[in-house]
C-alpha cells in the first residue's frame, strides 16, 4: 500500500512529491543511471560508489541507490522484471529530473548465439516479441502467427560504442559480444521455452527470430521498452532526452542448454562493473545543464 495520499488518477504524485510505483521525488535520481533487475546486483554495484547519499525500497519493491562515483553522482534502480516495470521505472525517473538522461541496462539475457554463459552481450538494438493471445483463443485468428515479432530499436550508438569498448577491455575481446536483443513478454512462451502445460506453439520461435535477424544474439524481458521509450521521450522542443544502452550477462546458452553458476554471475558483475560506471561519467550528455545539486540527496 502506498503510504501518503496521491494527489491524481493520472500521474499519480503524494504529497511528498514522490511517484506512485518508483516512490521517486525531485532530487533523487541523478541524470546517470544504472537499472538492473536483481536488488542483490544493486546493492553490489553499490559498493563501487565512493559514497552513497540515498537508499529507498518502494513499497511496489523498487530499489534506489545514489551515490558518488568519482564526483559525479549516479543512481542505480533496480526494478524487478519485465515490461511494465521497465516502463514504471523510465516513466517516473524521467517525470523527476532536469534535462537529459542516460541509462544503461546491466542485465541477464539468454544467448541464441556462441555467447557462454557467464559472456558478456551488449545490445546495440531490440526488438519485441509477444504473444499474440487472439491466436489461442479465438479461432478466426488462426491464419496469424502464433507470436508477434516488431522491427529493431537501435540503442544510443555512442553510449553503446563506448560500452562496448570498456567492456572489452576488461572481459577481454572473446567474451564480449555485440548483436540484436529479442525482448519477450514472458520468460517461457515467447522465449521459446518448451512445456506441455499450455499451448504455446513456439517449437520454431527461436529458429524464426534468427532467420528475421541475422544479428539476433540474445533474449531478455526490458530492453526493447527501454529502447523504445527512449526514443519517444521528447524534451520541451520535441527532442528525445534520454540516450540508452544495455549490457547483459549470459546466465543460459539456449543452444547448448547450458546455465551460468554463481561463480560466473559474480565474476561477470565484477569484471562489468567499472566499465559501465566509467561509461556513464566519460559521457558529458552533450554539455548540458543537468539537474541542480541544489535540494538534491547528492548537494552535500
Amino acid at each position: 500500500m502506498p503510504i501518503h495520499e496521491m494527489n491524481t488518477a493520472n500521474f499519480p504524485v503524494d504529497d511528498k512529491g514522490r511517484t506512485y510505483h518508483v516512490e521517486c521525488k525531485r532530487g533523487d535520481i541523478a541524470n546517470r543511471v544504472i537499472t538492473v533487475g536483481d536488488p542483490s546486483r544493486a546493492k553490489a554495484l553499490a559498493t563501487r560508489f565512493d559514497k552513497i547519499v540515498f537508499e529507498h525500497t518502494s513499497h511496489r519493491g523498487f530499489l534506489i541507490v545514489t551515490g558518488i562515483y568519482k564526483n559525479v553522482p549516479i543512481t542505480i534502480v533496480s526494478i524487478g522484471m519485465g515490461l511494465s516495470m521497465m516502463d514504471f521505472f523510465v516513466r517516473e525517473t524521467r517525470a523527476v529530473v532536469d534535462g537529459p538522461m542516460i541509462i544503461i541496462r546491466f542485465g541477464s539475457c539468454g544467448s541464441i548465439c556462441d555467447a557462454s554463459a557467464g559472456n558478456i552481450i551488449v545490445s546495440d538494438s531490440s526488438y519485441g516479441i509477444m504473444r499474440n493471445y487472439d491466436y489461442f483463443t479465438t479461432p478466426a485468428k488462426k491464419s496469424e502467427a502464433p507470436y508477434i515479432i516488431t522491427d529493431k530499436v537501435l540503442g544510443d550508438p555512442s553510449l553503446t560504442k563506448s560500452l562496448l569498448s570498456k567492456l572489452k577491455g576488461s572481459m577481454g575481446d572473446d567474451k564480449v559480444f555485440v548483436g540484436a536483443n529479442g525482448c519477450a513478454d514472458s520468460f517461457y512462451s515467447s522465449q521459446g521455452r518448451l512445456g506441455n502445460d499450455f499451448y504455446d506453439e513456439n517449437d520454431t520461435l527461436i529458429e524464426t527470430l534468427k532467420s528475421k535477424f541475422d544479428d539476433a544474439v540474445s533474449l531478455e524481458m526490458e530492453a526493447h521498452m527501454l529502447y523504445h521509450l527512449a526514443a519517444t521521450s521528447k524534451d520541451e522542443n520535441g527532442s528525445p532526452n534520454i540516450r540508452a544502452s544495455c549490457a547483459l550477462i549470459v546466465f543460459a546458452n539456449r543452444i547448448s542448454d547450458n546455465f551460468i553458476t554463481p561463480d560466473q554471475a559474480n565474476n561477470a558483475v565484477k569484471h562489468c562493473t567499472d566499465a559501465i560506471f566509467d561509461t556513464l561519467i566519460e559521457d558529458n550528455l552533450g554539455g548540458a545543464e543537468l539537474h541542480s545539486a541544489k535540494g538534491s540527496v547528492w548537494e552535500n
